[in-house]
């Protein structure tokens, strides 16, 4: 089968495309021909050597998400579209096998594509929403909101009737919050805290010098949810706000499948779109790392295979 080899730690060229085994499902997993494949930040980090916690080594097939049908395994999945998770290897390939725990059959009306960029970011966005809890008439800053993660979680503030300011940086990005029905501010832009300050909920994906200056600007008692960390260092949130991290990002984890299965039912009732900015056939993963790592990317994006 074709896949995607991670050869080497490197710049986005040293990701080739070649010839892997086909992989052979063992009990309790199921064999996914690929339609698509996500690719987040974090498997750009993990080919450069920067990521903050290896989830494997070269040589290997990077890609923990894909969307698919099942051809073999568990008979009562057989022939059925799923996303599914991969546990950090796998995915950028025409075939994969994953564990049927990770399994989330893909409802009726919605995309193969569709449903592969909820798998991750769809699941994420929930629990930090479930978290953090924004109320009715409350102020929500979203950060690099429009990203797949932040581009869900305005969807859901503005869901719950909140006053959201989504923060990025380009008039593209900008456009793209607009157009989701929230404010939309550039984080690059000294002062940019000034208008918009006195933020009930921050959910900081950003951290370095972005989510400090959003912490300066949060209401006492504010909820500050720090679930990344692409611009600097993880933001320390200290007193006089209730801080969400890391424990709290294990606990979302630990109800992938079910948060993911909410994600997906929550787009076949037309309560959440996720934004697809870009695709990339499997012979151009390396543009499609290229492309994130330039911060030029909307939303989620996907390999097609």
């Amino acid at each position: 089968m074709r896949a995607v080899w991670w050869r080497a730690v490197g710049p986005p060229s040293v990701l080739e495309l070649g010839e892997a085994p086909e992989p052979v499902p063992g009990p309790d997993e199921v064999l996914i021909r690929v339609e698509a494949a996500g690719i987040t930040f974090i498997e750009t980090q993990t080919r450069a050597g920067r990521a903050p916690k290896a989830v494997a080594v070269p040589p290997a097939v990077l890609g923990n998400g894909v969307g698919g049908t099942v051809i073999a395994g568990d008979p009562s999945l057989r022939n059925r579209r799923v996303v599914a998770s991969l546990n950090g290897t796998g995915g950028y390939a025409e075939l994969a096998v994953a564990s049927v725990r990770n399994v989330v059959p893909v409802p009726d009306g919605v995309s193969t594509l569709d449903a592969t960029a909820l798998l991750a970011d769809g699941r994420t966005a929930l629990g930090l929403h479930e978290l953090a809890a924004p109320q009715p008439g409350e102020t929500v800053l979203v950060e690099a909101a429009a990203g797949g993660v932040g581009s869900i979680l305005v969807q859901l503030a503005l869901a719950a009737g909140a006053r959201v300011i989504g923060a990025a940086s380009g008039e593209r990005k900008l456009q793209l919050i607009r157009d989701l029905g929230a404010e939309a501010v550039d984080y690059t832009v000294p002062g940019w805290t000034d208008p918009v300050k006195g933020f009930d909920v921050v959910y900081d994906g950003v951290g370095g010098t972005i989510g400090r200056e959003a912490l300066a600007a949060t209401a006492a008692g504010g909820r500050f949810v720090v679930h990344g960390a692409s611009g600097g260092p993880m933001t320390q949130t200290g007193e006089g706000v209730t801080g969400f991290g890391f424990p709290d990002l294990m606990r979302i984890g630990q109800r992938a499948p079910e948060l993911a299965a909410k994600a997906l039912q929550a787009a076949a009732e037309g309560r959440l779109r996720p934004v697809i900015g870009q695709t990339f056939p499997l012979d151009r993963a390396a543009d499609a790392h290229a492309a994130i790592e330039a911060r030029e990317t909307l939303g989620k994006t996907l390999l097609i295979i």
